[in-house]
């Protein structure tokens, strides 16, 4: 029998309304960063069509230590689908309906939302849509959350102006005031956040500009040159390295409209136990003749870091060159 997605309709059927619907005052979104709250049948939930969407929000996030799914979830029938959770920030409705269809919408309940809805004719067709659209049910409501991040930051951040380093670079970067200025030697700048377990890290530099087929194999070493040259251990002997034991992942991206690698990968201590993951953006600056290198690494031992990974992840998405 066909499940009924009643509020897929609505969300649909909204899409026609005129701009005077925007002037309804709206509550502010809940729910933390990552979360993702899915209003789904409990039938669809639990067989195939729940088994696609699993297959894609609980892949894991690249570079941790441990398996880490990409999305916390709540799932909830329509039925159930009331005031308290119209406030979710993410929304993802699924169902089956007399015809198929992928929308997104923002600020339908609440504000900032994102509201995402996939209707299929029947499971199979469902399933097909869900598998279409995979891309964008991770990057729609990541870039949500990103954006986010970054106007929270705006509020209580650095005044960059008085960072020797960033002046030198030519860059700007968004740094809340939480983080602690480590290291600002003109060449090379530290910022640490103190955590419950450990401790959050960004750090930026430059070096010259080499072949470009070159960049991506020289990632890790100059990461490790860097390493020991300004993030030392406990102990002589001691300091910051890549772990040879696992293999970074680097992609092509862009950031701030310049060609760029993004790696990320586990470091550890060299001599030592401390260890955890990074994300490094590699910048190919062409204008300045230069590699300009923006990175976020955390300590975070016994604890999931996919948060801390995404908050370093939104600052380092704040350069400006």
């Amino acid at each position: 029998m066909r499940i009924l997605l009643v509020i897929s309709v609505v969300l649909l059927s909204l899409l026609s309304c005129n701009n005077k619907d925007n002037t309804i005052i709206l509550s502010k979104s809940t729910t933390s960063i990552n979360h993702l709250t899915i209003v789904i049948d409990n039938d669809l939930w639990k067989g195939t069509v729940g088994d696609s969407l699993r297959e894609i929000i609980a892949a894991p996030v690249l570079g941790l230590p441990q398996e880490e799914n990409q999305f916390s979830v709540t799932q909830i029938p329509p039925k159930t689908f009331g005031r308290i959770f119209k406030t979710s920030r993410n929304l993802l409705f699924i169902g089956v309906e007399n015809n198929e269809g992928y929308v997104v919408k923002k600020n339908i309940y609440a504000s900032p939302q994102i509201a995402m809805t996939i209707i299929g004719k029947d499971k199979t067709s469902l399933i097909e849509e869900i598998n279409t659209h995979k891309k964008e049910i991770i990057s729609v409501f990541k870039d949500g959350d990103l954006k986010l991040s970054q106007r929270r930051f705006r509020r209580d951040r650095w005044n960059i102006d008085s960072i020797k380093t960033l002046n030198k670079l030519g860059v700007k970067l968004t740094i809340p005031d939480k983080y602690a200025l480590v290291d600002d030697t003109g060449d090379f700048l530290w910022f640490r956040q103190n955590i419950s377990k450990g401790s959050m890290n960004i750090i930026a530099y430059q070096m010259p500009l080499t072949e470009i087929d070159s960049v991506v194999n020289n990632i890790v070493a100059v990461r490790d040159t860097i390493g020991k040259k300004y993030i030392p251990g406990s102990s002589e002997g001691m300091y910051m390295i890549t772990e040879a034991a696992y293999t970074p992942f680097t992609k092509e991206t862009q950031l701030s409209g310049k060609p760029s690698f993004e790696t990320r990968g586990k470091w550890e201590v060299k001599n030592d136990f401390m260890a955890g993951p990074f994300l490094n953006y590699t910048i190919v600056d062409k204008a300045n003749n230069r590699l300009l290198v923006v990175e976020g690494f955390t300590y975070a031992p016994s604890i999931n870091k996919r948060d801390y990974m995404f908050e370093l992840e939104a600052i380092l998405k704040t350069l400006k060159i």
